[in-house]
């Protein structure tokens, strides 16, 4: 056994080129072998982390709930609900959030309106409060929204019903609240906010519930999962747990909203996609090593030969003999074991991050088993050359000379090399391409091209170099001969190809998916950086805005109205061009602005700043009536009611004081409401029948008029609204004239208000999909004005728009709050910058009253992304191209570097009958380089032909997001990059191996030859 070790190390060390090249081989393919399970683990555990975290909170939220009598002990009942869901959810190390919540209403000018009546735990560290936090039983805190709906301050009385004919509960208001962290987990269960068309609940402490008219509450208990539990580390399976709990909750009547079946949907997918791509490039790559390998054993075998000769001659047995050639293989293979599985898991952990917890030992055996299986193909290959070496006899073994046609057999296996790309290529347009061999379709097609193309070339160099020799050409005579007759030359041709083809797909790929990420980020956000700010109202938005960046180039307010149908997006869209991250897929970005200009509104009535309003009016009903100007203060969008009267029977001039009217802007105009005096002296419905008609209203203090004969007796400055009993309106003769529309259908309550028109009406859009379901019944229209709804018509279509997606529409945010008057409409309120705001704008925003929730960037939305399947599964395909790259490299080296000796000797005996030293030089290197350039091109053709046959795209989002078209999977910048970094790879690899040639060349034949 020494001696044969012996022969084996002396082998190793008389070869040392050709133990280095399968050193390297050995060292890319094991790499990428160790690497891909431990990038898959990594790269799947920090997809997983970013899915959690960019959810919602309400996804990340269980909602134990129960409602219970409470039989005047509302904590014993609380406790018992949240003793029983601690015993049964998975989670028992968060702190939950504990609740109760009743339905109940309160009249708004003689309407009944929802407003629950709710107790949150940890409420006052949540909020923002205008007053005492409610302590005592009875205490409440009102939304500040709430509080301007109902005309209500800190120290009124609140009073709420269940419904007609119950007893009240009256709540003693301590402070207004404001919500601090809207899109925080406190606040994800939708019980604790208002419903569409109520008010924001009223917050109360637990012992308010004793009343016996909040005896009926939902509990609610709320607590947090751990990112931990959701990404399932540890094998861990959230979902059939919270199964098992859900049933058992059942069982003891208590309902369990479970709302993360969505994240856990995204992390299955996500885990799923990397371990597919990862998979699919794996085992593309260890492929081609493995031909790799074979291909240099076949090449480096020539100067074993000899030495196989002799030991047949001297008897020894061909399974000797194997194990001393394999012998010299294993020794190059463990050196490249030992470096490449080090450099794979260090790349592994730069590219996706570390492995840590249980999936260490998975990660471990799962790289353990993918290099066990390089190492074991790898000796399967040489193997098999090494025994077809063998069986050919001692005359063969001696030639020097290479046999100059391929057998039988190779077309054979060519053949079936093509009947698998042409199935690969069928699956993939046909069946899917992420479906069986639709995977690999882009390499097979360039398998396909590859062959195909080292048949041609072979034949064409042949036939070309035997023409330009007969007619005396002989650097590309001598030059095509060496590419047709070089055995071996078209397998290295066809590793080029394949390898280039790879490598240029996958560049593609990757620079699409790059794209691709800051296209959509692009899209969902609208610009380079938005804010979400809490403001009292879209007037308070917009103002505050508009202070911060009076030149309109830096920011831009925004309102999402998310929940709309369809989505609505309200911008303020004289700023849209010069803030947004317009595409084209959005349409001209003026459209809007355009059509808003072409409308023509009346111009604004005079701005309200003095300290009292005077109204002349005449009362054509039975009894008097009190007339409100309702004004909107123009900074902070708050409402200022101030209430005329009565006015007797007939013509009267009136006056009342006004409040928070002073300072500039001042307020602005925005209805009339009608009503008659009731108990307390507090507005109540108006009569059945009758009319009021303003004559005047101005101001004092400074005295300006604010409404006179021309303003008055304006038909288009003013509008109804459009429930059944709305007023009519008269304007003629210099006074506007609101009658009550007489009851002819039942005990309905008259309608009561007349709106100045604050916006173009119909209200122009941009709309994209198609337009809502009930404009097929009903003429267009949106938004609630007072007690209806205000008309709307398409000023532009779109296939998409920022932020609403594929489906959605595009209104000016100023006309939807002239239009709504004081109703809220609800949204998330934003702030758009553009690129190059500075920092000076955000001071400033919070320096006029806005209070920033969130603050993202289009980039880090982009790097979100990137964590996602599609782009951690193509930035692994770029490193395995890579690798493929730098084995076709190696193999080319190896390739020319085995030739060097015999073809040294042909141009030698060329030079001696007569060859020009510059044609011999030329020679010496021309063959390789041809063959580099026909296998680039080849590669790059294949690349390009990989995109149609292959199906080969920019793969869609985890999520299928497909708003904006997916880039091309192969744009023009990256593959001409792809194929100049190809080229300087090869031409590096090519040229260091013909260097030695060229200078044994060039000491021998002497500068007098070469002049």
């Amino acid at each position: 056994m020494h001696g044969v070790f012996g022969l084996v190390l002396s082998a190793v060390r008389a070869r040392r080129a050709q133990v280095l090249t399968l050193l390297v081989l050995t060292a890319l393919a094991t790499a990428l072998a160790a690497a891909g399970p431990w990038y898959g683990l990594a790269a799947g555990r920090h997809a997983a982390a970013t899915d959690v975290t960019s959810a919602p909170a309400g996804q990340r939220t269980l909602s134990v709930r129960r409602q219970v009598a409470v039989e005047g002990d509302p904590k014993g009942a609380l406790d018992t609900l949240a003793g029983t869901a601690r015993g049964v959810l998975p989670v028992r190390d968060t702190t939950p959030t504990l609740g109760a919540t009743q339905a109940m209403s309160v009249s708004r000018n003689g309407i009944g309106t929802s407003m629950p009546v709710a107790f949150r735990d940890g409420l006052c560290g949540h909020v923002r409060l205008d007053g005492a936090c409610p302590a005592a039983a009875g205490d409440a805190a009102l939304s500040r929204n709430a509080a301007q709906q109902l005309g209500l301050a800190v120290g009124d009385r609140l009073t709420v019903s269940a419904g007609p004919g119950t007893e009240p509960v009256r709540l003693r208001i301590t402070a207004r609240y404001e919500i601090r962290d809207p899109y925080g987990a406190y606040w994800s269960n939708p019980l604790f906010l208002a419903d569409e068309d109520g008010l924001d609940p009223v917050f109360t402490p637990l012992a308010t519930f004793t009343d016996p008219q909040l005896g009926n509450p939902t509990l609610v208990y709320d607590v947090d999962v751990p990112e931990a539990l959701i990404r399932g580390d540890g094998g861990f399976r959230l979902h059939d747990v919270l199964r098992a709990a859900e049933q058992e909750l059942v069982r003891q009547q208590i309902r369990l909203v479970d709302p993360t079946a969505h994240i856990l949907d995204t992390i299955a997918r996500d885990r799923g996609g990397i371990e597919r791509g990862v998979a699919v490039a794996l085992i593309q790559v260890l492929l081609l090593a493995w031909f790799a390998i074979g291909l240099a054993a076949r090449y480096t075998g020539r100067d074993r030969h000899p030495d196989l000769a002799l030991l047949k001659l001297r008897g020894n047995g061909r399974l000797g003999m194997l194990r001393l050639t394999l012998g010299q293989h294993l020794i190059p293979m463990a050196g490249g074991l030992v470096i490449g599985v080090p450099v794979g898991l260090l790349a592994a952990r730069w590219l996706a991050g570390p492995v840590a917890g249980p999936d260490v030992a998975d990660a471990a055996v799962q790289s353990a088993g993918a290099v066990g299986a390089v190492l074991a193909g790898a000796l399967l290959v040489l193997t098999a050359v090494e025994a077809a070496v063998l069986r050919q006899p001692v005359a063969a073994l001696l030639r020097r000379v290479p046999p100059g046609r391929r057998d039988w057999r190779a077309g054979v296996v060519d053949l079936a090399l093509l009947a698998v790309a042409v199935a690969g290529i069928y699956q993939a347009r046909y069946g899917g391409p992420d479906s069986g061999l639709g995977l690999m379709a882009p390499a097979l097609v360039a398998l396909a091209v590859a062959l195909l193309a080292a048949r041609a070339l072979a034949g064409l160099a042949d036939r070309a170099g035997a023409v330009a020799l007969r007619r005396g050409r002989l650097r590309f005579g001598l030059t095509a001969v060496q590419v047709s007759r070089q055995p071996g030359t078209d397998r290295v041709f066809a590793l080029v190809v394949v390898a280039v083809a790879m490598f240029a797909t996958a560049a593609g790929g990757w620079a699409g998916t790059r794209t691709a990420n800051a296209v959509r980020a692009g899209a969902e956000l609208g610009a380079t950086r938005v804010l979400s700010v809490q403001a009292a109202n879209r007037t308070a938005l917009l103002h505050a805005v508009r202070q911060a960046d009076p030149g309109g180039r830096h920011a831009m307010a925004a309102v999402v109205e998310a929940g709309a149908g369809p989505p609505i997006l309200a911008v303020d869209s004289g700023r849209l061009a010069a803030v947004a991250r317009w595409r084209p897929e959005y349409g001209p970005a003026g459209t809007l602005a355009d059509a808003l200009a072409a409308a023509r509104p009346p111009a604004p009535l005079p701005a309200v700043t003095g300290s009292r309003l005077v109204l002349r009016a005449v009362n054509d009903t039975p009894v008097p009536m009190l007339v409100t100007a309702v004004l909107r203060n123009q900074a902070s969008g708050a409402t200022v009611p101030v209430t005329l009267g009565p006015v007797p029977r007939g013509e009267h001039t009136v006056a009342a004081a006004v409040t928070g009217c002073t300072p500039a802007p001042g307020c602005r105009f925005l209805r009339w409401e009608l009503s008659a005096p009731a108990a307390g002296g507090r507005p109540g419905p108006p009569p059945d029948s009758g009319s009021v008609t303003v004559r005047s209203l101005a101001q004092q203090n400074p005295p300006a008029d604010l409404l006179g004969p021309r303003q008055l007796a304006d038909i288009a400055r003013w509008r109804s609204g459009t429930a059944a009993r709305s007023l009519d309106l008269t304007a003629a003769g210099g006074r506007l004239t609101m009658a009550i529309e007489p009851n002819l259908t039942g005990p309905d309550v008259p309608g009561n208000q007349a709106y100045a028109v604050g916006a173009p009406l119909p209200m122009p859009l941009v709309l994209a999909g198609p337009p809502p379901a009930a404009w097929r019944f009903t003429d267009p229209a949106l938004y609630p004005s007072g007690d209806g709804y205000a008309p709307v018509r398409v000023a532009g279509t779109a296939s998409a728009l920022p932020v609403v997606g594929a489906a959605g529409m595009l209104v000016d945010l100023e006309a939807t709050a002239g239009i709504a008057a004081d109703t809220d409409l609800g949204g998330t309120f934003q702030v758009w910058l553009a690129t190059d705001a500075p920092q000076s704008i955000v001071d400033a925003l919070t320096a006029n009253g806005l209070t920033v929730t969130a603050d993202e960037t289009a980039a880090a939305r982009a790097d979100r992304l990137a964590a996602q399947s599609p782009s951690v599964s193509r930035r692994f395909a770029l490193l395995a191209a890579i690798v493929a790259l730098l084995l076709a490299a190696a193999t080319v080296a190896v390739a020319a570097a085995v030739d060097r000796d015999a073809q040294l000797g042909r141009l030698r005996a060329l030079r001696l009958q007569g060859l020009p030293a510059p044609v011999a030089r030329t020679t010496a290197y021309a063959g390789l380089a041809a063959m580099l350039a026909a296998g680039l091109l080849g590669g790059v053709l294949a690349a390009i032909a990989a995109h149609p046959l292959g199906r080969s795209s920019v793969p869609p989002f985890t999520d299928d997001w497909r708003v904006i078209p997916a880039p091309s999977a192969l744009g023009g910048v990256a593959l001409g990059a792809a194929a100049a970094v190809a080229l300087v790879v090869l031409a590096l690899a090519g040229g260091l191996a013909v260097r030695p040639l060229l200078r044994r060349l060039r000491d021998r034949s002497g500068d007098r030859d070469g002049r």
